[in-house]
């Protein structure tokens, strides 16, 4: 599966109020108008668009100590932070029946608020891990006890996933990615600049005090973390680039476990899955060969000492936020503060309920969309969606650089979209993990085990295509290019502080019409989603001179975010984020033309100065209503596949002719570009 995700930080949110049916028009000054609010009239539309959108709001909410950034999705997450800890708070004390999702989220709930226990108990949680590594004595011993972490949630070394075969969407099959670096990609190891080198500085002291904490002393501690950085460097150089991870064919590589074998000399590869209880796999899909290669090599060449550091690291830096108070601000000083900029750590009641989030997502998700996402919710964004999907057929039909019969198959591919709104109709059965109060990081690695079962026990069988790979409350939304299918999350919907009722058609339009619905769309349409077919098959449904006309206008766009030059001397990676913007722009167009058809749009009457396609282009701005810390910023450019979020608003609104002429852009202004240079794809 393909997932294109939309940037939102944190990921909850809920829909507030009582929504209608319908969508609403707010007809008067008298209702808040958060879009009003939000704007910096000093700052020319011309010039920044972004900031004239949000520039008020950013000026009034300034970026917490405890975070990388603050934006519109930190305002809801913290809405739903609230109700969550209610839940919880009751589930706790509620004595439930043992084995009912109440009793797991409770018991989840109070062992991770219980600081005090988590201090006592130090690294012991993790001991018998530890000690499983410490007994190694040959390399031989090694891919054992690989196999025993991976399934605990560690990134060792290899990167095993199920997933949907690209050219066979009916089949579940086992893919064998790059993987098991401590740093967030290959570019941290490489970088010459400043910046980096700073942080590989870092990264070498945060494993050394790692050890320590483990009880070694600092001679061995910080010999071991140079082994741990030697490794990964060498892994790093076989890694690819995030560009380079994007393209389909290039990433797609079917073995049989003999020609895996042959690919990787030394490495029985049936054992080593067998191990890991991948039973009857006969073929498997390697991304990165040279990167197996590589592991191929170094199981052969570096000695057990070695890999004794590396998997102590890698198990240690896993379950660190789980364990005692100097794991846990040892890990938060590298990862939040050094990598993002952090000061101040998050309270625990929130970074507890992340784990929560990830191990008992569904069983929160029932409770969530029975209380705050009620059927008229769904029924409204059900209809949002249809208009936009029929806006897109219009563009379809209307380019002119797509021929006839590609056009049919596009519209084909359209109309077989599966559009997944607000929650599932079925939800994961937690039956079989056990939860209690013995530790968070025991909670942790059991619900890491049992994710891994999930996925694990796929293979062989056939594809569930109901499912949802996001829960209800997750501030996000994806298309799948395997499933040719967009999920739209309950909370994707989310306006903080805003009655559905005080939303008039301009502000849903922009801000979930064209950021959410629009964009996820395009996915199916950008540079990668377009080589999927209505099927989700990766297989070539255009014809070579539409492919051809379609890659200059890719081409144009990767230029465009090219151009952009960040904190002095970096540049956006105009081929990495390429879909993203794609799907941006795509989602703008596609969403202003549903809007046309509003009542709204028609009547043309003016709310607090502003016209109807002035506010639809204000709410798409609102969407990515957020700043960022320098670091995470510097952290985004390398590792990201969209671009930072004032580029989101300015790159694509500077290609689309409506915006200049809602604003009165003219030559000269910042954000304008000749009618030549602009690019026109959907």
């Amino acid at each position: 599966m393909k997932k294109h995700l939309l940037l939102l930080p944190l990921l909850a949110a809920f829909v507030t109020g009582c929504p209608s049916n319908s969508l609403k028009t707010a007809s008067s000054g008298d209702k808040p108008d958060i879009l009003h609010a939000a704007l910096d009239t000093t700052v020319p539309p011309g010039d920044d668009f972004f900031t004239y959108a949000n520039g008020t709001w950013l000026k009034n909410n300034p970026i917490p100590a405890s975070e990388s950034n603050m934006g519109i999705g930190k305002k809801v997450q913290d809405e739903v932070y609230a109700r969550l800890r209610q839940t919880s708070i009751e589930a706790a004390g509620a004595n439930a029946a043992a084995g009912s999702n109440q009793q797991k989220i409770g018991d989840f709930w109070a062992v991770g608020l219980d600081s005090a226990k988590a201090d006592k108990l130090g690294a012991t949680p993790i001991k018998p891990e530890l000690d499983r590594i410490a007994a190694m004595k040959t390399v031989a011993e090694v891919p054992g006890v690989i196999a025993h972490e991976i399934p605990l949630g560690v990134r060792a070394l290899i990167g095993p996933r199920v997933g949907q075969d690209d050219k066979n969407s009916d089949k579940m099959v086992l893919y064998l990615r790059q993987s098991g670096l401590g740093l967030p990609n290959r570019d941290y190891y490489f970088n010459t600049d400043s910046r980096t080198k700073n942080i590989r500085a870092e990264y070498l002291k945060h494993v050394a005090n790692t050890f320590k904490l483990l009880g070694q002393d600092s001679t061995t501690a910080q010999a071991n973390a140079a082994k741990v950085m030697a490794l990964e460097t060498t892994l790093a150089k076989s890694s690819r680039k995030l560009e380079a991870l994007r393209d389909p064919y290039a990433n797609y590589h079917k073995m049989s476990i003999a020609q895996l074998n042959k690919l990787t000399p030394g490495i029985d590869w049936k054992t080593w899955l067998g191990q890991m209880e991948f039973t009857n796999v006969d073929t498997v899909i390697v991304g990165q060969p040279e990167f197996y290669q590589t592991v191929g090599q170094l199981l052969k060449t570096k000695p057990v000492d070695d890999w004794k550091a590396y998997l102590t690291w890698q198990v240690a830096r896993t379950f660190a936020p789980t364990l005692s108070r100097q794991f846990v601000d040892e890990n938060f000083h590298f990862y939040d503060t050094v990598l993002r900029g952090a000061t101040a750590i998050r309270p625990r009641w929130k970074r507890v309920l992340d784990m929560q989030e990830n191990a008992l997502g569904d069983a929160l998700g029932q409770l969530f969309v029975k209380e705050y996402f009620k059927p008229e919710a769904k029924a409204r964004y059900d209809t949002l969606v249809k208009n936009v999907v029929a806006s897109f057929a219009e563009h379809i039909k209307k380019v002119d650089w797509m021929s006839a019969p590609t056009k049919t198959v596009a519209l084909e591919k359209l109309h077989k979209i599966t559009p997944k709104v607000g929650y599932p109709n079925k939800w994961k059965d937690y039956s079989n993990l056990k939860i209690d109060r013995s530790s968070l990081a025991e909670n942790v690695m059991r619900a890491n085990r049992w994710q891994f079962n999930y996925q694990q026990n796929k293979l062989g069988k056939p594809v569930d295509r109901t499912e949802w790979n996001m829960t209800p409350q997750t501030y996000n939304a994806y298309y799948s290019g395997s499933n040719n299918e967009i999920v739209l999350p309950a909370a994707a919907f989310a306006i903080p502080g805003l009655l559905d009722a005080d939303a008039d058609d301009a502000l849903v339009y922009g801000y979930a019409g064209a950021s959410t619905i629009g964009h996820e769309l395009t996915h199916g349409f950008d540079d990668h989603g377009s080589q999927y077919d209505a099927h989700g098959n990766l297989h070539e449904w255009w014809s070579k001179d539409d492919r051809k006309r379609f890659n200059q206008r890719v081409d144009g766009i990767v230029k465009q975010f090219n151009g952009y030059t960040l904190l002095d001397s970096l540049h956006i990676n105009g081929k990495a984020t390429a879909g993203e913007n794609i799907a941006d722009l795509g989602g703008i167009v596609i969403g202003l033309d549903a809007f046309k058809k509003t009542k709204q749009y028609k009547e043309g009457k003016k709310i607090n100065g502003l016209t109807p396609v002035q506010r639809y282009f204000l709410g798409y701005a609102l969407g990515w209503q957020m700043h960022v810390r320098d670091e995470s910023l510097a952290s985004q450019l390398l590792t990201d596949v969209h671009s930072p979020a004032q580029y989101r608003v300015n790159g694509p609104m500077a290609d689309v002719p409506a915006f200049y002429e809602a604003f009165g852009i003219k030559p000269g202004q910042k954000l304008y570009r000749p009618d030549s240079t602009r690019v026109v794809i959907w």
